[in-house]
C-alpha cells in the first residue's frame, strides 16, 4: 500500500508563527529554499522527510503535530453534513473537501456549524411549530453539541487540567480517596454516604457532600474527585472555559461539568503512571481497572485521552451507545470517525455486546477507505441499586488501527494478516460507499441507483 503524502501547510504556518520566525528564517533553519517552504505552506507540495526531521532536530518538536487527524475529522464531518438530502446535487469532490480542511479549517467548521443550526431549526419547526412566535422560542445551537465538539477538536485531551490532576494524584501518594476527603475537609466540607438516588449531592449552605451508598466504590471515588475539581480547581476550569468561548451559558455550564469529570478521571488514573501501566499490561482493561480502582468504562475512556504532546499513547477511538444504537459518548484519536447525527454502523460489534453481558467481544473491521481496526466491545449496564430501580444499559467500544495489534492483549490469536477476517463497517449509510451491504438502510448519496422490477436481491435497488 502506497504511503499517503503529508500535506500540512496550515500546521507549518502555525508552527512558524508560534516560533515568531519569518518564512526566510524558517526556511533556512529547515534547510530548504524559500519558494519550497512557501509551496509547502500553501499545500502545493507535501511536507518532505527532510523537513520533518529538521523540525524534530532543530526545534525539538513532536512531529506528530503534523498529523492530519484534525483535517480528517473535518473532512468526515463535512461529508456527513453534505450527505443531507438538501445537498443531493451539490456534493463536492473529496479532494476539494480535503483542500478546504487543510487550508481553511475555520471555514470548514463554520460550514459544519451552519448545517447543524439548519438541522436544529428544521427539527424545531417540525415538532414545535405551535411555539413559533413566542419570545422564548428562538432557535440556538445545541449546547450539548457545542460542548461535545469542543472536546472532539481538543483530541479529548485538556493539557492544563490533566497536569493539575496528575499533581493532585502525586500528592495523594497512592491513596486518592483519602486525599480527596482531606482536600474537602480542609474547606470545612463533611462527606457522608446516604441512601439517595443521585450519585452525588452537595449542599453549599451546610457544606455537606452526600454520596450514594448504592453506588460502586469506584463511582463514589470518582464523584469525590469531581467535587474536588469543582471547588479547588475552579479558577483553572473557568480559565479553560474562557478560552473555549462558548456561545451560551448552558454550554459553558455543561462544559464545566465535563472538565470536572476530566479532572476526576485524570486524577484517578494519572497520565504518566497510567500510560506506563497500560503499556506494561498491553492495555488489559480488567487489570487496569483493578490497579487504579476504576470502572471498565472509565479505563476505556481514559485510554482514549492519552494524547499528551511528546508522550502520546496509542491513538484509540472510544464510543458508548444505548440499546437503540444512539451514540451517547464518542471520541476518536484515529482516522475512524463517528456519525455526528444518528447511530453507529449496525455491522459494528458494539451493538452485539448487549447479547453477551459481562464478556468482551473482539472484531477486526475495515472502513471503506481501506483502514483496518481492531475493536473491543462490552456492555456496561448500570443497576439502579434497589429493586424496581431502572437499569441503565449501555455498550462501549474501544479500538485502534490494527498496526498497533502487538501492543494489545486482545489481538492475541486473531488472524490480523488475513484480509477475509475483517468485517466491512462504515460511518453512516448515506456516506458509505459499499455497494452490497446487507444492512444498508438508505442508498449512498454519491451513487446512482438501478431499479429492476423483475429481480429482488438483498436490496430493492443496485448501487452503481
Amino acid at each position: 500500500m502506497a504511503t499517503q503524502k503529508l500535506y500540512a501547510g496550515a500546521k507549518l504556518r502555525e508552527i512558524r508563527n508560534r516560533l515568531t520566525l519569518t518564512q526566510k528564517d524558517f526556511a533556512a533553519k529547515l534547510g530548504v529554499s524559500l519558494p519550497y517552504l512557501n509551496q509547502m505552506e500553501n499545500n502545493n507540495r507535501p511536507v518532505s522527510t527532510t523537513v520533518v526531521l529538521a523540525l524534530a532536530q532543530e526545534f525539538g518538536l513532536d512531529v506528530t503535530e503534523l498529523s492530519t487527524g484534525d483535517s480528517e475529522r473535518l473532512v468526515s464531518d463535512m461529508r456527513e453534513a453534505l450527505a443531507d438530502p438538501i445537498f443531493a446535487d451539490a456534493m463536492p469532490p473529496l479532494a476539494d473537501l480535503r483542500l478546504t480542511a487543510s487550508n481553511a479549517p475555520a471555514l470548514a467548521r463554520a460550514f459544519i456549524e451552519l448545517h447543524r443550526n439548519y438541522r436544529q431549526t428544521h427539527e424545531r419547526l417540525a415538532s414545535l411549530d405551535e411555539a413559533l412566535g413566542r419570545e422564548d422560542a428562538r432557535i440556538q445551537a445545541s449546547p450539548w453539541e457545542e460542548v461535545r465538539d469542543f472536546f472532539h477538536y481538543c483530541d479529548n485531551y485538556i493539557d492544563a487540567v490533566d497536569h493539575a490532576a496528575e499533581r493532585f494524584a502525586a500528592q495523594a501518594q497512592g491513596d486518592i480517596r483519602t486525599a480527596a476527603m482531606e482536600r474537602l475537609a480542609a474547606r470545612g466540607i463533611s462527606v457522608e454516604l446516604a441512601d439517595i438516588e443521585a450519585l452525588r449531592r452537595y449542599d453549599a449552605s451546610s457544606k455537606t457532600l452526600q454520596l450514594s451508598s448504592r453506588s460502586a466504590p469506584q463511582t463514589q471515588v470518582f464523584q469525590l474527585l469531581l467535587q474536588v475539581a469543582l471547588l479547588s480547581q475552579d479558577q483553572l476550569l473557568e480559565a479553560t472555559l474562557d478560552f473555549a468561548r462558548f456561545q451560551s451559558d448552558e454550554a459553558r455550564s455543561i462544559a464545566k461539568i465535563g472538565l470536572a469529570n476530566y479532572f476526576a478521571g485524570a486524577a484517578l488514573m494519572p497520565y504518566g503512571t497510567f500510560l506506563t501501566a497500560a503499556q506494561d499490561c498491553r492495555h488489559d482493561l480488567e487489570l487496569l481497572s483493578a490497579r487504579f480502582g476504576a470502572s471498565i468504562e472509565q479505563v476505556a475512556h481514559r485510554l482514549s485521552t492519552l494524547q499528551r504532546p511528546g508522550a502520546k499513547g496509542i491513538p484509540f477511538f472510544f464510543v458508548r451507545v444505548d440499546q437503540a444504537g444512539t451514540i451517547t459518548k464518542r471520541h476518536s484519536a484515529t482516522r475512524l470517525q463517528f456519525a455526528r447525527f444518528g447511530g453507529a454502523c449496525p455491522l459494528w460489534n458494539v451493538h452485539r455486546a448487549f447479547e453477551t453481558p459481562g464478556h468482551f467481544l473482539r472484531q477486526l473491521a475495515e472502513t471503506p477507505d481501506g483502514v483496518r481496526y481492531i475493536s473491543l466491545a462490552r456492555d456496561v449496564s448500570k443497576p439502579g441499586g434497589s429493586f424496581g430501580a431502572p437499569v441503565r444499559r449501555y455498550a462501549i467500544a474501544l479500538g485502534c488501527e490494527v498496526r498497533h495489534a502487538d501492543a494489545l492483549v486482545y489481538a492475541d490469536n486473531m488472524d490480523v494478516n488475513n484480509a477475509s477476517a475483517y468485517e466491512p463497517i462504515g460511518i453512516s449509510c448515506r456516506i458509505c460507499e459499499r455497494k452490497t451491504c446487507h444492512q444498508r438502510s438508505v442508498p449512498p448519496l454519491e451513487r446512482r441507483l438501478t431499479i429492476n422490477a423483475d429481480e429482488r436481491g438483498t436490496l430493492p435497488y443496485e448501487v452503481n
